[in-house]
């Protein structure tokens, strides 16, 4: 009988490519895999997946609230769950899975997608902070399994606990491309795109639609996803009256999100350098933005800056000031040349940053507990 792993994760699901990209690789090797995830009322439906995908109903979407209604509501979902091992996706689940893990004699396996405790909304908070530096120092170096994101996030962890820690990056699975037809008004217009589920504080995404004032009128900026600033994004569209060049399209599921990816020009990824969670950073839209072919202008953080140098798939900027973003615009559709062997390196980067070799790691980590 097959092993079963019980996977926890504070998103939605039908958005998180890495934790649905993991389980699915869990469920191939031969474990029986179930994901307890959150959902609100407007939540996308869950899609059809390979494991098992159920959902708790929350009400409370911010501060601690919104924590407490789900992690109360995943204990009682952990305590009588049929399963041999826990997997929490981050520290915002991780309380829960430790306790009933330690209570009912469970193994458990950490997976942390980012620097948690870094992150600007709680660096703008002590007390929030405070409390959550206070259960990770209490869990994790007592965790026995843990991976993560990058060797950035890693050597951080490393630093402060001292765990074997992996390295399991959030590279999509090779696909071939798919495009809607592209919609009329982005007929003859240089598309620029930042996707993702977390356009927050401290990932540039009032910083680029500032830098719209300094383009010709064929540039047309697309967002795609949500986050905190999705509001304040709209709301400064308005303020600036650029409602005919800015365009909003809110969360896709992963699927209907890679045939938009495609139709754009440039693809963006301006996390902060100030915060540590942000400097740390290699968000998924990196890789995904390489697997469409799509040039980038993205903040030269570490782990980013290493791939697109490696990969010459776009140019790095040192500031998210307006003024400069618009300058890299420019420079990278100034020269048809560069930029037709900037999607070219992408598509030979896409052959090797491809979930068919990243998933080799996550075989190694959970072998042993088949």
């Amino acid at each position: 009988m097959n092993k079963k792993i019980t996977v926890s994760v504070i998103s939605d699901l039908t958005t998180d490519q890495r934790v649905i990209r993991i389980c699915t690789t869990l469920q191939q090797i031969g474990f029986d895999v179930a994901v307890i995830a959150r959902c609100f009322n407007d939540s996308l439906p869950l899609d059809k997946y390979v494991f098992k995908a159920s959902r708790i109903k929350c009400h409370f979407r911010k501060g601690i609230l919104q924590y407490a209604e789900f992690n109360s509501k995943l204990f009682i979902k952990l305590l009588f769950a049929n399963t041999d091992y826990f997997l929490a996706n981050d520290l915002d689940v991780l309380v829960p899975n430790y306790i009933l893990s330690k209570t009912r004699n469970k193994k458990i396996f950490y997976d942390t997608h980012e620097y948690f405790t870094g992150v600007p909304e709680l660096n703008q908070s002590h007390f929030k902070r405070k409390v959550w530096k206070f259960f990770e120092n209490w869990i994790f170096p007592k965790l026995p399994v843990v991976y993560t994101v990058n060797n950035s996030v890693k050597n951080k962890y490393v630093e402060e606990y001292g765990n074997d820690i992996g390295v399991v990056r959030n590279v999509p699975i090779s696909t071939q491309i798919e495009r809607i037809t592209l919609p009329e008004r982005w007929k003859d217009k240089t598309i620029l795109l930042m996707q993702g589920a977390g356009i927050n504080e401290g990932r540039g995404g009032i910083e680029l639609l500032l830098a719209m004032q300094y383009l010709p009128e064929n540039y047309y900026l697309v967002y795609i996803g949500s986050g905190t600033l999705w509001d304040s994004i709209k709301q400064k569209i308005s303020d600036l009256k650029l409602d005919n060049r800015v365009e909003m399209i809110g969360k896709l599921a992963p699927s209907e999100l890679k045939k938009y990816t495609p139709l754009a020009h440039i693809g963006f990824s301006l996390d902060s350098f100030e915060d540590l969670n942000c400097l740390y950073n290699l968000p998924n839209k990196i890789f995904d933005y390489i697997h469409a072919a799509v040039p980038s202008v993205v903040t030269g953080i570490p782990e980013v800056a290493a791939i697109i140098k490696e990969y010459k798939c776009g140019i790095c900027i040192d500031s998210i000031e307006p003024e400069k973003i618009a300058n890299a615009i420019l420079e990278i559709t100034a020269n048809e040349t560069d930029y037709l062997l900037m999607k070219k390196n992408c598509k030979e980067a896409a052959k090797i940053l491809c979930w068919e070799n990243e998933s080799e790691k996550i075989k190694e980590i959970y072998n042993p507990y088949l």
